[in-house]
């Protein structure tokens, strides 16, 4: 019996784990530690809210349908501060909207894939890039991390077939954490274009990078849109993961490839969460500038209290924006380990096996850590627990 598309994938991983709780008590001495989802807990700032107040009651045309491709506000907004950010020179007509970055990365998939094809994605990979590939019957080829969690662009290209349509990158990286190097993504844009594939930069965390300038120089480069496509998230940065809005920088050509598919399945993204991202842009610089500074203090909370656990026998592979990708000690395998944490020491984290292929070893011995919601004390008391686990 052949598989339907949405059974050919794996159930929704964040909300697998939410079910590991159902009907667990938590002492109040011993309160769950969420760190299984990488989204703010917390509202848009006031300020933003009232704008989003504003325009619901002052803006009729934001109930309506608008633009299938964004507000082009938003669209002019992001091209100009791309523009400065990366040295590029990106037009209106470069950007899009859509409903998330998720729907970014599925418009940008449509555009390029039919079914048989090949897409290379670095592992330990996000989940819901896989799942997509599995579900439009796209063939997600891993690229084995090297060093630092880094993909290796010699391994990519040997990976490479007739049948490969795009490399997929994501950085800072989820799940990992890592930053890579300006160097590298240059480099996977060489090869992509060498062999006349599409790579695919998701640059979701990028604003909680812990460098200064532009994470890489591909808007620069001379024909950049014939292979370059940038997806990007507010979600994180002001706080909007409920409106879902993203963007997506490509050729106009793509777009409007792309619009067909978004027409398709929205009609056009959130006009309210529109306005609020055009207002953040505009208004919320400092304060993303502080939400950054935070970030990379518990970035390094991370990193300062790791010891603890490095004498327990616990390896930290990956540190950056959200997220810390650390190897574990002990024979059993991280999705059985991930269980136990719930009951054993209240934490509830994602396992490896969610981020890796079935069966790969490297996933059963790791586990992410997402720390956005977690402070310094809340990192501290995270990992005396994970201390006392034997």
């Amino acid at each position: 019996m052949t598989l339907t598309r949405t059974a050919s994938t794996v159930a929704p991983p964040v909300m697998e784990a939410r079910r590991w709780i159902s009907g667990v008590t938590f002492p109040p001495e011993r309160p769950l530690l969420n760190v299984s989802q990488a989204a703010p807990v917390d509202p848009p700032i006031e300020a933003m809210r009232q704008e989003m107040a504003r325009v619901a009651l002052e803006v009729p045309s934001a109930h309506l349908y608008g633009p299938v491709l964004g507000l082009p506000e938003l669209r002019a907004e992001v091209a100009k501060q791309f523009s400065e950010a990366y040295g590029g020179a990106l037009t209106p007509e470069n950007v899009c909207i859509t409903s998330g970055c998720n729907q970014a990365f599925c418009a940008a998939l449509e555009t390029m894939t039919s079914e048989g094809d090949e897409v290379l994605l670095p592992t330990p990979w996000y989940f819901n890039h896989k799942m997509w590939l599995d579900m439009i019957g796209v063939s997600a080829v891993p690229i084995p991390p090297g060093p630092g969690l880094l993909p290796r662009v010699e391994d990519a290209e040997a990976l490479i077939t007739a049948k490969t349509r795009a490399i997929v990158l994501v950085t800072p990286n989820n799940p990992g954490g890592v930053e890579y190097p300006a160097d590298l993504v240059g480099a996977f844009f060489d090869l992509a274009r060498r062999h006349g594939l599409k790579l695919l930069v998701d640059e979701t965390y990028r604003d909680f990078d812990s460098r200064s300038g532009a994470p890489h120089d591909l808007l620069t480069r001379e024909g950049w849109d014939s292979t370059l496509i940038q997806l990007y998230s507010f979600s994180k940065a002001y706080r909007l993961t409920g409106h879902r809005v993203g963007a997506m920088v490509a050729s106009p050509e793509t777009l409007a490839e792309c619009e067909k598919f978004l027409d398709t399945v929205t009609i056009c993204p959130n006009q309210i969460a529109q306005h609020a991202a055009l207002w953040g842009m505009q208004n919320l610089g400092q304060w993303l500038g502080g939400e950054r500074a935070e970030i990379l203090a518990r970035r390094a909370a991370i990193e300062a209290g790791f010891p603890l656990l490095a004498a327990k026998g616990w390896k930290l592979l990956g540190c950056g924006a959200y997220f810390a990708w650390m190897e574990h000690p002990f024979n059993e395998p991280s999705d059985a380990l991930a269980k136990h944490l719930v009951h054993d020491a209240g934490i509830l984290a994602l396992p490896g096996t969610m981020f890796t292929p079935e069966g790969d070893a490297f996933g059963k011995k790791g586990l992410r850590i997402a720390f956005a919601n977690i402070d310094a004390s809340g990192i501290s008391e995270l990992f005396q627990r994970l201390a006392a686990i034997s």
